[in-house]
């Protein structure tokens, strides 16, 4: 096991992206003690301790996502009746992402069937299933002249199939509608439905599938409390299992409280669980309202975390503050074979 070096923050810092204009205003804080610990050595002493609030660092600045292009691609959204995870869980690298064209379409609605205190997307009874959106998707990708497309949803654990249906029906729409796009899908767990998903998903193949293990098991019931750590093991690990030939990925968040020691076991068990591709980001609580950061975690320990699951065998590792599962999704996948696009 490599050693790494944790920048410890003895007082707290809490981001709030909740109005996205340059005049947020932050508390000034006193300077920060840093220690420098092995990894050996690190207690859980981060996990308690509660950092005063106050500004980002330097590395967590965004694009403004007031730009014109930005507001012209919302509009065309909104105009389509179209939903974007950029948008509906107020995404800080949204100003980059709009303005180079690209989102990561929300199909199944804007309402989720879960809270999950990290997130920022509104829950509620969801309306049914649209059957007019795959078409509408397919469309709008187009139109973006876009060759690789992330696709994701709410939680629907209304629906018997957990929108596995859904998914499939969009990526048959794509299909049907252009041969030059790659197609990933960013998966809920499908809790309850499993098996079937799998079924149903494997009727239409993505190039990428893609679920969010999110965090380390201890913290499971404090972030995801409607989700289980070797549920979605087994769901990533069934799939990969099952169509070996598409990459499996999935994505992490750091600031949360947990420990090196953590990570290191969470990385192994999804490489384990067949995953070829590994997301590492910074959480950034959206509202005074969500969880807190519990630390911010440095552009080098994301290094370092990149050079270990690397050395564990994954194929592509996108390791920064900034990174979200689906940033620069591709990017990340150059180098890859698509057998199905």
């Amino acid at each position: 096991m490599p050693v790494f070096y944790r920048h410890v923050k003895l007082k707290k810092s809490i981001i709030n992206f909740s109005t996205p204009t340059k005049t947020d205003l932050f508390r000034k804080r006193s300077s920060e003690r840093i220690r420098f610990l092995p990894l050996d050595a690190i207690s859980e002493m981060h996990t308690h301790q509660r950092l005063l609030p106050g500004p980002k660092p330097s590395w967590l600045r965004v694009t403004s996502p007031l730009h014109p292009d930005v507001i012209a691609l919302r509009t065309r959204f909104s105009r389509e009746g179209l939903h974007t995870v950029c948008e509906e869980a107020r995404c800080p690298n949204i100003g980059e992402c709009f303005r180079k064209g690209t989102a990561t379409f929300m199909i199944l609605g804007n309402l989720c069937t879960r809270s999950c205190p990290f997130c920022d997307v509104d829950h509620g009874k969801p309306l049914p299933p649209d059957p007019g959106e795959p078409e509408r998707v397919a469309r709008s990708v187009v139109r973006m002249n876009l060759r690789h497309v992330v696709i994701t949803s709410v939680d629907r654990d209304d629906l018997p199939d957990g929108g596995s249906r859904h998914f499939s029906f969009v990526i048959e729409a794509l299909r049907q509608t252009t041969t030059s796009v790659r197609i990933e899908i960013l998966v809920p767990d499908f809790r309850g439905c499993l098996p079937l998903a799998v079924d149903t998903l494997s009727r239409n193949l993505p190039d990428f599938f893609n679920h969010n293990i999110e965090t380390v098991p201890r913290l499971y019931r404090k972030v995801r409390p409607g989700a289980d750590y070797r549920h979605s093991l087994e769901l990533l690990s069934h799939f990969s299992r099952r169509h070996p030939s598409v990459p499996t990925k999935s994505g992490l968040m750091l600031g949360l409280g947990e420990t090196d020691a953590e990570v290191v076991s969470v990385i192994r068990d999804l490489r384990t669980a067949g995953c070829s591709m590994l997301t590492l980001g910074q959480y950034l609580s959206p509202s005074a309202s969500h969880l807190p950061v519990e630390r911010y975690v440095t552009p080098e320990e994301f290094e370092d975390w990149a050079r270990f699951a690397r050395k564990e065998g994954f194929a592509h590792v996108a390791s920064g503050p900034l990174v979200r599962s689906s940033y620069h999704a591709e990017e990340s996948a150059s180098g890859f074979l698509f057998p199905y696009s």
